[in-house]
């Protein structure tokens, strides 16, 4: 999960290569939601349906959860940051896991895994939920759709490329007994993000703009001399608006290709997908999540629903339900720490995996995710503090090659949401 970046080490915010130079330049290591890069040694690199678009569009390819995956094209990741804010950048994230939950029993046995409530979603409502160890570590966040699944549907769940093949086995060895766990290879993923999405969206398809954040449903979207059933939600991994869009991979291509007719549209490597989920204040696994953190820890005690919390109607029942309710509960049972996000007071980048120390001097975490915010225009980080140094305000030093970097707790997001919720 934490291997090496292969071919990415001289990417950088501007776009251009860089042999070295100022720690201001260097390339922060541009990683999305959840997928570490994989030693390309260990196996061939598989292919997205878009790779040979990729190639035509002048991408950077670089390899990342078993992928040959595109980190920038030639504009470069702060451009295509940028344009994401304020028109629309396309994504080619087919390479995570697309799975299908189906059975009468389908959403009560998925409730059994996750602490979220999933047999009282709304039909074409979808959700963020967290796949938990024995002892409430975090195996994996995904999002999860109920697609009708009391009517003869299913629950549409996408999880992390890296986490995909364990993911789907731990999935099937608890519930696949009691519903059909469906994997989706045939098909891909696109996302479309940002102010301008919506619109070309409706162009599309007419009547698309009707979804609201966190819905979604089944659309025939037109492209050229064809018309392509896809299931898309109102949603992504950007902070801005957006679309995400299951498409069959053989209509893959054409779709991505009508998409990029539209003037407003920009295709849009991993690299600015990082920078944007992190000014976002959006975790990415295998940096902000892992098994050896709770979702109390991470702050994402908004995932979970009141029905799964003490006094609710379906407390606890998932994995290590009693170490994380007794988390949320607080007292002495409190976590020890907290993800935090921190602004530096320099214009010195702070990378993942840099220690924090108090003023004092005594340890006090470690950064997660760090790099320059583009849109911020100053380096930005989240990181796990002890919980007596986890309020907003509270003055840190980073210690880059030995030397202090002073930052200061701020709120999340760094840059405000601006998800359409109607």
């Amino acid at each position: 999960m934490r291997n090496q970046p292969v071919a990415a080490a001289g990417v950088n915010l501007s776009g251009t290569t860089d042999s070295g130079g100022s720690p201001w330049h260097r390339a922060m290591v541009p990683w999305p939601l959840g997928e570490q890069p994989v030693n390309t040694n260990a196996s061939p690199l598989l292919h997205t349906p878009l790779h040979h678009l990729h190639l035509e569009l002048g991408a950077r390819m670089v390899a990342f959860a078993g992928y040959s995956m595109p980190v920038q094209y030639p504009a470069g990741v702060m451009a295509e940051h940028l344009h994401t804010r304020r028109g629309a950048g396309l994504f080619d994230v087919s390479h995570m896991g697309q799975l299908s939950l189906a059975g009468p029993d389908a959403a009560a046995a998925f409730e059994s895994l996750i602490p979220s409530d999933v047999i009282d979603l709304p039909v074409g409502q979808q959700r963020y939920g967290l796949l938990l160890n024995a002892h409430g570590g975090i195996l994996d966040d995904l999002m999860f759709v109920n697609r009708d699944v009391a009517r003869g549907g299913d629950i549409f769940v996408v999880v992390n490329g890296a986490c995909k093949a364990a993911d789907m086995a731990h999935i099937e060895a608890r519930i696949g007994s009691r519903c059909q766990v469906i994997p989706c290879p045939d098909r891909a993923l696109l996302a479309l993000q940002g102010p301008q999405a919506a619109a070309v969206m409706e162009r599309l398809s007419p009547g698309i703009g009707r979804l609201v954040f966190m819905t979604g449903g089944e659309f025939a979207l037109r492209c050229a001399n064809q018309s392509i059933d896809c299931f898309v939600t109102r949603s992504g991994y950007t902070g801005e608006d957006g679309f995400e869009i299951s498409v069959p991979s053989g209509q893959a291509e054409a779709l991505a290709r009508a998409l990029l007719a539209h003037t407003e549209v920009k295709p849009v490597g991993l690299g600015a997908r990082n920078s944007l989920r992190l000014e976002a204040g959006l975790c990415l696994y295998g940096n902000d999540l892992d098994t050896t953190t709770t979702p109390i820890e991470a702050r994402l005690h908004w995932a979970i629903q009141k029905v799964r919390r003490a006094g609710g109607a379906r407390v606890g029942g998932f994995p290590g339900a009693d170490v994380v309710l007794a988390q949320l509960g607080g007292g002495a049972d409190a976590p020890l720490r907290h993800r935090v996000g921190l602004r530096a007071l320099e214009r010195v980048p702070v990378r993942e995996h840099t220690a924090l120390q108090t003023e004092a001097g005594a340890p006090a975490g470690e950064v997660t995710s760090g790099l320059l915010g583009p849109s911020v225009n100053q380096p930005i980080a989240m990181a796990y503090v002890p919980t007596d140094q986890a309020h907003l305000g509270t003055r840190l030093n980073a210690i880059v090659r030995g030397k202090p970097v002073p930052m200061e707790a701020v709120p999340l997001p760094f840059v405000p949401n601006r998800y359409f919720r109607g």
